[in-house]
C-alpha cells in the first residue's frame, strides 16, 4: 500500500464510496483487492476520527433516527455453537439524520438492542447544542434509550408506526409491501405531530444500500470482519456528510448545517484526516 501511487488510491476510494466492490474496484483500478482492503482499513479508522472530531455542538433541530440491517460473516440463521456472536451475525447500524441539512451526526454499529441504542442515544445527545424534536420507529428499545440519554425533559420525542398489507408470496415479493396506515405518538415532551416522521432517515437506508456494497440485499457482498464492516460505514458517512452534494440542498449536508464553506474533495477529506499519502 506504501508504493501505492496517489492517483491510484483516490481512484480505489472514488470507486468505493460509489458502492463498487472490493472485486470490482480490483478490476477497475488495476489494485489487488488485498492492497484495496488495507487501504479502507487505515482511512476507515482515520474518517471514524474525523467524524468524532467534526460532529460537536451541531444546531440540529429536527433529528430522525432508525436502524438498518446487515451481516458479518454469516447471517444469525446460520450461526454455530462454537461462532462469536459478538463478531459474526447480524449487525445493525443505528443512523441519526437532520431532518434540515440531512447531516448525519452520529451512528453506532451493534446489535438491535438496548445496550446498543442507549450507546447511540447517549452519543447523540452529546453532539447537540439545542433540544431538538426526534422520531423514531415504534422499537421497544428507543423509548428507554431516550429517556437515558435526554431526560424527560430536554426533548420532544414521538413514534411513528407504519401497518403494511400483508405481502403475497411468488414473483414480485421483494418489492416494497403498501403502507395501509400510520400512527404517531407523543412519548416524551411535546412533539409537532406533523414533524414526527422517519421519511429522511429511511431514504438515508437506500442510500446507504446503494453507496456501500456490502449492505447491497440480493447480492453475494458482504464483510467478512466486523473491523472491514465499521470501514467501510465510516468512509460512507465522511463522503456523505462533506463530499456528496445534496440535490435538494446544492449543498453537502455539512455545508447546510454550517460546518464547511465548500464541498471537499476524496483528496480533501484525506487531508483532513490523519492519513497521509
Amino acid at each position: 500500500m506504501n508504493a501505492l501511487k496517489e492517483e491510484k488510491r483516490l481512484a480505489v476510494l472514488s470507486a468505493l464510496v460509489e458502492g463498487n466492490s472490493i472485486r470490482s474496484t480490483e478490476r477497475m483500478t488495476g489494485v489487488h483487492r488485498d492492497t484495496v482492503m488495507r487501504l479502507l482499513g487505515a482511512v476507515g479508522t482515520d474518517c471514524e476520527n474525523l467524524l468524532n472530531r467534526t460532529m460537536r455542538d451541531l444546531p440540529c433541530l429536527r433529528i430522525q433516527v432508525d436502524e438498518i440491517w446487515g451481516f458479518i460473516g454469516k447471517k444469525q440463521r446460520h450461526l454455530l455453537p462454537g461462532d462469536d456472536r459478538s463478531k459474526f451475525g447480524d449487525v445493525w447500524t443505528f443512523v441519526a439524520i437532520d431532518a434540515d441539512s440531512k447531516l448525519v451526526p452520529t451512528y453506532v454499529i451493534g446489535k438491535r438492542d438496548l445496550p446498543t441504542a442507549q450507546a447511540f442515544l447517549g452519543d447523540l445527545s452529546a453532539r447537540l447544542q439545542n433540544r431538538v424534536q426526534l422520531s423514531s420507529d415504534s422499537l421497544p428499545a428507543y423509548v428507554a434509550a431516550v429517556e437515558g440519554a435526554f431526560g424527560l425533559r430536554d426533548v420532544d420525542y414521538g413514534q411513528i408506526v407504519k401497518s403494511y398489507e400483508a405481502a403475497a408470496p411468488g414473483p414480485g415479493r421483494y418489492s416494497p409491501p403498501k403502507v395501509v396506515s400510520t400512527k404517531r405518538t407523543a412519548v416524551v415532551g411535546t412533539p409537532d405531530f406533523e414533524d414526527i416522521s422517519t421519511s429522511y432517515v429511511e431514504r438515508q437506508n437506500l442510500t446507504m444500500r446503494m453507496q456501500v456494497r456490502r449492505l447491497t440485499r440480493l447480492t453475494n457482498a458482504f464483510s467478512k470482519k466486523l473491523e472491514n464492516f465499521h470501514a467501510a460505514i465510516a468512509l460512507h458517512f465522511a463522503h456523505y456528510n462533506f463530499c456528496r452534494v445534496h440535490r435538494t440542498l446544492r449543498a453537502t449536508p455539512a455545508m447546510a448545517a454550517g460546518l464547511t464553506s465548500q464541498p471537499w474533495t476524496i483528496k480533501t477529506l484525506l487531508a483532513e484526516t490523519s492519513y497521509s499519502f
